[in-house]
């Protein structure tokens, strides 16, 4: 019987009712607050809300394997039980919230925490850190400033200790007690000459090397080469490789396959953030009489996430956790998500052995179970398998689907096919909007907190530079209004007929955007390949269904899903999606993708980060070059030209509720404090 077998069963309101009533409650059972600090921040104070106090701890859950809503998490049933028959997990908390809840908004902002790490700090205006306590690291607190209380908490089992991260602690399955193996795959890659050993993400089953095989190659199409056993080992304790003959080539792509043994029931990271959002917005105390830290004033509660984490919300709605274990159906879990970054993949936390750290880029990782069939909101046939699912479907059947903002930036389209968020599996756009979800392309962007940094890194071009901030601020604003007052959000803004060019699939999990087709400029200097990830269908073996892969790591021999990316203008600037004004009002070209420089694999594709790719000043000086793009005197003839195009751009997007008034100014600001045509 398959993960979703019991759930279907249960499809009817009054059915899934009775269902819910006849199990033991999954739950927060303790919470244990280590430490606490009143005031924070140095007693800065926020708007109404005042000073903030900042809680750190664990709490500690538990879950009923026999129940439906957990039943879908793999070996949950071979997890170690306590007396009641329950599976136990405990994690990391963090809490900020108004020392005095009354002077707040009575909402929850919960970060979903990115492999441990709090990443928020660009979107609230603040600093960034994993343990924010100064002035200075609350900074402008955008969302304090709003009155929020905010959480987070452990749930990635892959999540490192140390350095302030949160981690979650879950049960090894087991077989009646003995070790369960099963393969396992490495995807290998060190960006310098100096590394000596890999560690495993899960330990090996025996020493054996005749069981593995390391093979390796210098470019992803390349084909690859197997190491001999003699040249590489394990370390005592089966945790780790290295390579007999020293370090790790610099670039180079390592794939090693083992047999594994222990593996962690990592699904109950999907279970963890259920209970404890769960706990901070309807209990009182904990079954030990400990406070709830925020009991009554978490009335409704947001989640916002960056890269990883909204792929792991993709997978939470997926296997309906948007409904709280409480025994009472149709009581959401989160009421409003604001997703960066997820494109239409999973985390891949709901397997044997997973990996949840991992993420498919156009040179990475490309044959792990992150993304498979359904990748959009709707109910759909996959037209390879036969399967019908959707990532609404479960909470449809209980009235739990939270309203959904799914952002993405261009390098989602390029390299992890984001547009199947947004179409069939035929790469046919959606007929309309599914009631709940809204979807947006931030024009031009790479995949990235707050812009990348202004160097070239191991790419070829300069990293673009672009901030996703001010739009996420705006949209955010946009779905308090949406879940709140029923204002209807911004229309969805993401490529479409007239603005969209396909890929072809050529092999190894890639594909090419022609040039000619997508309209990009021949720019002096710059290489074009097209080089894009395409989505296979992978064959993971029978039990796939069950969270079992059987083949591990697939071939590429399924299949390819169409997906496709926005078309550009002379510039080689998106058309499609939200252009903010550094891409409607350009300096340069700034673009989604990149490729690798020379000495780490180039011209393989440059995974998360796009270009920065700057105009020429003059006309004469863009002659000289040869570069076909307007030069900046060309397009502006003046600085306050340049302002006033900056401006125009902004308020435009403010009206259509893209900006805040203050983000505006601040991109006027910006412009008037540059040195273009100064």
């Amino acid at each position: 019987m398959s993960k979703f077998s019991l759930r279907a069963a249960a499809s009817g309101t009054l059915v899934v009712a009775l269902v819910a009533a006849s199990f033991a409650q999954a739950r927060i059972t303790r919470i244990e607050i280590t430490s606490t600090e009143s005031p924070t921040f140095g007693g800065t104070t926020f708007g109404a809300a005042g000073a903030y106090e900042k809680l750190r701890g664990k709490a500690y859950g538990e879950v009923n394997p026999a129940d439906p809503r957990n039943a879908v998490i793999t070996d949950l049933e071979l997890a170690p039980r306590n007396a009641a028959g329950m599976v136990e997990y405990s994690m990391d908390i963090f809490v900020l919230k108004p020392v005095n809840l009354a002077n707040g908004n009575g909402k929850l902002f919960m970060e979903v925490n990115n492999r441990g790490g709090k990443l928020y700090g660009s979107f609230n205006l603040s600093g960034g850190g994993n343990n924010p306590t100064t002035a200075a690291d609350a900074g402008e607190a955008f969302i304090m400033n709003r009155g929020y209380s905010l959480a987070w908490n452990g749930w990635d089992p892959s999540a490192p200790p140390g350095g302030d991260r949160l981690t979650v602690t879950v049960p090894v399955a087991t077989d009646g007690g003995a070790t369960i193996p099963g393969p396992s795959y490495e995807y290998i890659v060190f960006d310098n000459a100096t590394t000596t050993s890999c560690a495993l993400a899960y330990p090996a089953a025996s020493l054996d090397k005749a069981q593995a095989s390391l093979t390796v190659k210098a470019h992803l199409q390349d084909p690859a080469v197997v190491i001999p056993a003699a040249g590489w080992d394990y370390n005592a304790a089966g945790t780790a490789i290295s390579l007999t003959s020293g370090p790790f080539a610099q670039s180079a792509i390592y794939e090693f396959t083992y047999v594994a043994k222990e593996p962690r029931v990592a699904g109950l990271g999907l279970a963890a953030t259920r209970d404890f959002v769960a706990f901070l917005k309807h209990a009182t105390t904990d079954d030990f009489g400990n406070a709830n830290p925020l009991a009554g004033h978490a009335q409704k509660a947001y989640a916002f996430t960056i890269s990883q984490p909204a792929r792991y919300l993709n997978d939470f709605n997926t296997y309906g956790f948007n409904e709280d274990d409480s025994g009472t159906t149709g009581r959401q879990v989160f009421d409003g998500i604001l997703n960066w970054l997820g494109g239409g993949s999973g985390v891949a936390i709901n397997y044997r052995f997973a990996q949840t750290a991992r993420t498919e880029r156009n040179r990475q990782n490309h044959r792990y179970a992150e993304a498979p069939f359904p990748f959009a909101w709707p109910t759909m046939t996959d037209p390879y398998t036969g399967k019908v699912a959707g990532r609404g479907v479960e909470c449809a059947l209980t009235n739990t689907c939270p309203k959904v903002f799914e952002v993405n930036s261009s390098n989602e389209y390029w390299v992890k096919t984001g547009s199947l968020l947004h179409t069939d599996p035929l790469g046919n756009n959606l007929p309309r909007d599914p009631e709940n979800v809204r979807f947006y392309l931030l024009s031009g962007l790479e995949h990235t907190v707050g812009g990348g940094p202004p160097t070239p890194g191991t790419c070829q071009q300069i990293r673009n530079t672009t901030d996703p901030n001010p739009a996420l601020r705006a949209l955010f604003v946009a779905l308090e209004q949406w879940v709140e007052q029923g204002v209807a959000p911004p229309r969805s803004e993401v490529p479409g007929p007239g603005t969209s060019v396909y890929s072809t699939a050529v092999g190894n999990g890639v594909g090419v955007i022609p040039q000619a087709a997508l309209g990009f400029p021949s720019i002096p200097g710059v290489t074009y390949t097209g080089v894009i990830t395409v989505r296979h269908l992978f064959n993971f073996g029978p039990q796939f269904d069950d969270g079992i892969l059987s083949i591990n790591p697939p071939d590429f021999s399924g299949p390819v899903y169409p997906s496709y990316v926005s078309r550009v203008d002379a510039d080689g600037n998106e058309i499609a999606g939200v252009r903010l004004p550094p891409v409607e009002a350009p300096i340069a070209t700034t673009t989604g993708w990149g490729l690798r420089a020379a000495a780490f694999g180039g011209p393989d594709g440059c995974e998360a980060s796009g270009q920065w790719i700057p105009f020429k000043t003059t006309r004469a000086e863009r002659l000289a070059a040869g570069d076909p793009r307007k030069s900046l005197e060309e397009r502006y003839k003046s600085h306050a030209d340049y302002v006033a195009a900056v401006a125009k751009a902004a308020r435009k997007l403010e009206t259509r509720r893209f900006l805040l008034p203050f983000d505006v100014q601040r991109y006027v600001d910006q412009a008037e404090a540059s040195s273009v045509l100064q």
